[in-house]
């Protein structure tokens, strides 16, 4: 079996550090990330969906947290297509527009080829260090499976390179009927790793827990079951715990992925008060992980 690491989405939200998981001693970012970094060998940063990360930033990481640490970084959303704040954008790229939100297509080409290199760049402190993991491009619900979808995945993976981009979909047609084996297979022809998951089903964004390794990292994301899945409201959506049933059942499953993968990341993504931490403490102990 492969090296599993267990990790959570955030170790910075707002209810986390009201649920009173972190100590009182931990009352700075640098002391709390490193507090976190006692825990878990693995965290997973979603602010850079939202605001492409600073160089600076990504170097106090790299400082703050031990050796062999890994951080996974989620893609900025321009680059995974979705609707991206203009405010969010460099200040010397943002295109002249009434738009509140912008698309790739809405950027001058060279603009857009600019917004890749930095956001790239800006993560060379932890390449430099040997603590980025993967770069998480979570795609949209409208990211169907055809042929132009598939090309970006490899275009993606070009760019990228030699840094490991992982996929995830939020469209059920990469997995409907045929287009299961078709969507693995491909993957696997590629070396492009999947990102399985386990989501609340029946929503247009849902998509089946397909567990396959596709390359030799394997990812797993937990979104928990929360019967508020639509809900704008972030903690309704994510705030759902997982009882230690649901996850002694899921780690015989991710043994079995892990004989498939050289490397197998797991990561608790509902993130409401200490559930994603203590749900990772529990299933990480079930794996006997690291």
């Amino acid at each position: 079996m492969g090296d599993i690491l267990v990790g959570t989405a955030s170790w910075t939200d707002r209810t986390l550090l009201d649920s009173g998981w972190y100590p009182q001693t931990a009352d700075t970012p640098e002391k709390r990330l490193a507090y976190y970094a006692r825990q878990f060998p693995l965290v997973e940063v979603d602010a850079t969906y939202y605001s492409p990360p600073a160089e600076r930033t990504a170097r106090l990481w790299a400082e703050r947290t031990p050796a062999g640490f890994t951080f996974n970084v989620k893609a900025f959303s321009l680059l995974t297509r979705h609707p991206t704040r203009v405010n969010a954008l460099y200040k010397d790229l943002r295109p002249e527009t009434e738009k509140r939100n912008v698309y790739p297509d809405d950027l001058a080409p060279q603009a857009y080829e600019e917004v890749w290199t930095r956001f790239l760049s800006a993560l060379d402190p932890l390449v430099e260090v040997g603590k980025l993991g993967a770069l998480l491009f979570q795609f949209p619900p409208w990211f169907t499976i055809k042929r132009d979808n598939k090309q970006y995945l490899l275009e993606v993976a070009k760019r990228c390179s030699p840094l490991r981009p992982v996929y995830e979909f939020r469209h059920a047609s990469w997995f409907d009927g045929d287009n299961r084996d078709e969507t693995v297979e491909f993957l696997r022809k590629h070396r492009l790793p999947y990102v399985c998951v386990d989501m609340p089903q029946g929503h247009r964004s849902s998509v089946p827990p397909v567990l396959a390794a596709t390359a030799d990292l394997a990812v797993v994301r937990f979104h928990g079951h929360s019967d508020k899945w639509t809900s704008t409201d972030i903690h309704e959506k994510f705030g759902y715990h997982y009882s230690d049933r649901e996850l002694r059942d899921w780690a015989p499953k991710l043994r079995e992925l892990a004989d498939s993968a050289q490397r197998t990341h797991v990561l608790m993504n509902n993130c409401y008060r200490d559930y994603a931490q203590t749900n990772a403490a529990t299933l990480a102990g079930l794996l006997g992980a690291e």
